[in-house]
């Protein structure tokens, strides 16, 4: 090994142990202010706690209406991450095997879509699906799934576009023969396929649905269909914030989701890495 080499890979290591540190910090930090007091919190946040209260966790369970409040947050997550997969593969296969002119263009508009922040359509939304419509008061958790849906699809189809252009044409043509429809065609033969995209996909959609705090805080209109991020606001006041009770709320909100990350972490690498390649 050359001395260009070792002086490459010492300063590799030391690039990685620093982003190490510097993304595992704050959640240490969590941790260990989840068991202190506000006094504690405020005044020592990097210190140990001299001890350790498990008793927020309970108040903060029961206060949280925790079993309501992760049922809501998980439908929302499966269902709206579940559309979106399965609309988004199907509209991007119809894209990619009719290339139609209009076809074309409906793409290159869902592509310029994701361009358009949220804070410019969430004025124009409310009015007409709450004042208008008055959808935000009788259907909360199905309007928010629709707009999931609709502000998810665009970087899926944009995703899974390119990985289906990679499929060859000669194993749909060989299921025709056989007697399949083109909507067979699509879930018995391509669905399969795209495997290790559909797990980026739907992991990706995943931590966007469960993390999000601004559109369920604006269609959500009482706590009984309250997600978890929304739900933490109870221990926020105008004037002071409830720190020892507030820190183990996120902690229990990012537990569900970082378990599932570090779960498929591995496909979120290998379907990146495969539609790239392809």
């Amino acid at each position: 090994m050359t001395k260009t080499r070792v002086v490459s890979s010492t300063l590799l290591y030391i690039v990685s142990i620093i982003a190490f540190v510097c993304f595992v910090f704050p959640f240490a930090l969590l941790i260990i202010n989840s068991f202190k007091t506000n006094g504690e919190i405020l005044t020592s946040p990097f210190s140990l706690p001299t001890t350790w209260n498990f008793a927020h966790f309970a108040e903060v369970i029961e206060k949280m209406n925790f079993v309501v409040t992760f049922k809501n947050t998980f439908v929302i997550t499966t269902l709206s991450t579940l559309f979106i997969v399965i609309f988004s593969a199907m509209a991007a296969y119809h894209m990619v095997r009719k290339p139609t002119k209009y076809n074309k263009i409906f793409f290159t508009i869902l592509v310029a879509s994701m361009v358009i922040p949220f804070q410019t359509l969430m004025i124009p939304l409310m009015y007409i699906y709450g004042a208008k419509l008055h959808f935000i008061d009788m259907m909360p958790i199905p309007l928010l799934i629709f707009f999931y849906i609709g502000f998810g699809s665009a970087l899926s189809i944009f995703i899974f576009h390119g990985f289906i252009k990679s499929i060859p044409m000669e194993i749909e043509e060989a299921a025709r023969i056989d007697g399949c429809n083109t909507i067979q065609t699509f879930f018995i033969i391509v669905f399969p396929m795209l495997r290790p995209i559909t797990v980026t996909v739907a992991i990706l959609n995943v931590l966007w649905i469960w993390n999000d705090y601004l559109l369920p805080s604006l269609v959500l209109n009482n706590e009984t269909v309250y997600t978890m991020p929304v739900m933490m606001k109870v221990f926020n006041g105008t004037y002071m914030n409830n720190w020892e009770l507030l820190i183990p709320a996120i902690l229990l909100t990012v537990i569900p989701i970082l378990i599932m990350y570090i779960i498929g972490q591995r496909s979120i690498i290998n379907g990146v890495m495969q539609g790239s390649i392809k």
